[in-house]
């Protein structure tokens, strides 16, 4: 597991620490009932913190190898909904995934379209 002080500590610069370590985007308000009005999301770790029933957010578009961390700290079940024409595991393309209340999603890049869970 990479460390952003130990990257930064041998001299790598800032950006290129954030590349291999990874962004947080921390307190995410999940928002929408449908794909097109969920929450986007860009980070490599999000922690959503509020989630109404029914809420969501939205992935980046996926890329072969990219890697997501999706954390529901909210009250309820979370709606992770993937990028416009995608799919998560078998789901039909811009279906939700669902997320319980508590839990957290990993999501890996399949191809340019496509997530799966694990």
């Amino acid at each position: 597991m990479s460390y952003p002080s130990r990257c930064m500590g041998v001299g790598m610069a800032a950006a290129l620490t954030e590349a291999v370590c990874g962004d947080i985007q921390d307190n995410v308000t999940a928002a929408g009932s449908t794909q097109g009005t969920a929450t986007l999301v860009a980070g490599a770790h999000v922690i959503v913190t509020t989630a109404a029933a029914s809420t969501g957010v939205i992935l980046p578009p996926a890329e072969p190898g990219a890697e997501v961390t999706v954390k529901n700290l909210g009250a309820n079940a979370l709606n992770v909904y993937p990028a416009t024409g995608g799919a998560i595991n078998a789901l039909s393309a811009n279906a939700a995934f669902s997320v319980a209340a508590g839990g957290q999603a990993r999501l890996l890049g399949r191809n340019s379209l496509n997530w799966v869970t694990y």
